[in-house]
């Protein structure tokens, strides 16, 4: 058998990742609610299978999963929904404090030198003014949605239908094929745990975020406490555009101080749990190095969009198991990728 130079390898491989994510990207419309439909899925499964364990009838055993995804989704356009009504509602009353701030800003600039164009110009950008159509179009995306929405709902219910089929078939690879078995169960595993943990924490930080709005008097402390728990899904910088929303709220309602307060607060919560307390309970379950998940979050928030954003980790540990984790030789691709040194000694061909 002819060894190819491993520089070789590594060129087809690079190609072949870049045509694959061409091609999903250029089906981002469907790869994105077909990711997620399978996501959803994979975090109702255990439940699938404790009415399996209990005897309970087939059809039980896939519509209380898929009632449980419809929840979600139907939280999940709510939230969108109701986000955009009331930031269109509450825009156009802070133009008169909007106005205040600038004649402050340009008063601030003409002490230091800075020109008025460019003050004008900087303000100009963020008048809330035009935050009122930016959040109509937002809510006539939400609403124009239908079809993406219904494609999602009707993948999880086939996916939900045929998880039973799905399971007799992974119980026979388990004999078979042992190396894909495991990383597929690794993948759910660590898919569910990362989920778990990062809703049991967006929750905490979301919590701990509103009562800082409240205690400043931010204006719609609960909304923005609901996008914090959202924005938790997003590696690395998830609190980061969390943050931008209210913090301009801050701005306009009660000047430079409270803004810089509550950026503060933001940072000194999420700081902490996330990057402290967090990783605590993480630990390695989600096999991805911290470099990896940044790059992680690049690449799928370009190849699919927000929603790649969002679901950039778990992409990757599926990624992950269909490529690297059910072939026995790719102890240093996993190496690589998770950040952790390989078990010593040479891999049998």
């Amino acid at each position: 058998m002819i060894e190819l130079p491993r520089a070789l390898v590594v060129l087809l491989t690079a190609a072949a990742a870049v045509v694959t994510l061409a091609g999903i990207q250029a089906v981002g419309s469907i790869a994105g609610p077909v990711m997620l439909a399978l996501v959803l899925v994979v975090a109702v499964a255990p439940i699938r299978g404790v009415l399996e364990r209990k005897g309970a009838p087939t059809w039980l055993q896939v519509a209380v999963p898929f009632l449980l995804v419809l929840l979600v989704l139907a939280g999940m356009v709510a939230i969108v929904a109701v986000a955009a009504t009331q930031l269109a509602t509450i825009a156009p009353t802070y133009t008169d404090k909007f106005a205040a701030l600038a004649a402050e800003a340009r008063a601030f600039a003409a002490e230091i030198g800075v020109g008025a164009d460019q003050i004008d110009k900087a303000i100009a950008s963020f008048d809330p003014s035009r935050l009122l159509p930016v959040a109509q179009g937002v809510l006539a995306g939400a609403l124009g949605a239908g079809s993406a929405l219904f494609l999602i709902v009707i993948l999880s219910l086939t996916m939900n239908l045929d998880a039973p089929a799905f399971t007799r078939i992974l119980r026979v690879a388990k004999a078979e094929r042992p190396e894909l078995h495991a990383a597929l169960t690794t993948f759910a595993s660590r898919t569910r745990r990362y989920l778990l943990v990062s809703t049991v924490f967006g929750i905490i930080c979301a919590v701990l975020d509103v009562i800082a709005l409240i205690i400043f008097s931010v204006p719609l402390p609960l909304l923005w406490g609901i996008l914090a728990l959202i924005t938790n899904y997003v590696p690395n910088i998830g609190f980061i555009l969390g943050l931008l929303p209210p913090a301009l709220l801050a701005l306009l309602d009660g000047g430079f101080s409270t803004m810089l307060l509550v950026i503060l607060a933001y940072i000194v919560i999420n700081v902490v749990v996330q990057s402290f307390v967090q990783p605590k309970f993480l630990g390695d379950a989600v096999g991805l190095s911290t470099t990896m998940t940044m790059v992680s979050l690049i690449v799928w928030a370009f190849v699919i969009g927000p929603l790649g954003a969002l679901l950039a980790i778990p992409l990757s540990l599926l990624v992950r198991a269909l490529v690297i984790d059910s072939d026995p030789s790719a102890r240093f691709a996993r190496a690589l990728v998770s950040g952790e040194a390989p078990p010593q000694g040479r891999t049998p061909a």
